[in-house]
């Protein structure tokens, strides 16, 4: 079976820490919208859905009859078919918890360039923007790099993993946390990274992981932009 992704083409966004899996794993899969035609075919399917599973917006999978919605959920569900989740039912559920509170971290990186709202540019909300982003850099930066600092560190299996003892799609998740905040934070990220060595030598564990080295390398790897979550507004990126 060949596993489906619906989101937008064009940018990496939310969609990245599905590839990710999806690419550690060697799957078969879609990327639809990148797709001709499949950003038509993907917003027809958004509207044409009635059921539950409807999805509000990308990124969704489709494995065959199913429907999956939201980075953190899809993950949930493809995790122990890709090898990529604990066996164990109770880690399976500390290794959701630590993806939504990523998706928190997520969402908090895009309001630091959106804070007043989605529909407007960014140049419509500057002022706006700096106070929030210098509010992220200064208090929640340290806040999430720290914590993830200190499950790595405490894991009873040792730091090279953040749940369990074996590669997760947490730690592919925490891998793109922290490509995406070096791209849009360069500044403050140097300012932090010393305070975090576990999270830094797992991000470079998994950029070297053969399978996230050549997905890496490859056209499939879209590049970070401006219209995406992580972005680079120099006058935002002040050291923390």
């Amino acid at each position: 079976m060949v596993f489906k992704l619906y989101y937008w083409d064009g940018i990496p966004g939310r969609g990245e820490f599905v590839r990710l899996a999806l690419e550690e794993a060697g799957a078969d899969y879609v990327d639809v919208a990148r797709q001709p035609g499949g950003t038509g075919a993907m917003l027809t399917l958004m509207k044409d859905a009635r059921d539950a599973a409807a999805p509000f917006a990308p990124p969704f999978l489709v494995d065959g009859e199913r429907l999956i919605s939201h980075v953190a959920n899809i993950l949930f569900y493809l995790g122990p078919r890709l090898g990529l989740a604990p066996e164990d039912e109770g880690l399976r559920y500390v290794a959701n918890g630590l993806q939504l509170t990523i998706t928190d971290c997520v969402a908090e990186v895009h309001d630091t360039h959106h804070p007043i709202g989605v529909s407007l540019y960014y140049e419509e909300q500057k002022p706006e923007a700096s106070k929030r982003a210098a509010n992220f850099l200064s208090e929640r930066l340290p806040k999430y790099l720290g914590y993830f600092e200190r499950v790595l560190t405490q894991n009873p299996k040792g730091p090279a993993h953040s749940v369990g003892g074996q590669m997760s799609y947490v730690d592919l998740s925490l891998f793109q946390v922290v490509e995406g905040l070096r791209y849009a934070f360069p500044h403050a990220m140097r300012s932090n990274e010393e305070q975090v060595p576990a999270l830094v030598a797992l991000h470079d564990a998994v950029a070297a992981r053969p399978r996230i080295l050549s997905y890496l390398g490859s056209d499939r790897r879209l590049p970070f932009n401006e219209s995406c979550i992580f972005r680079r507004y120099p006058e935002l990126d002040l050291p923390s």
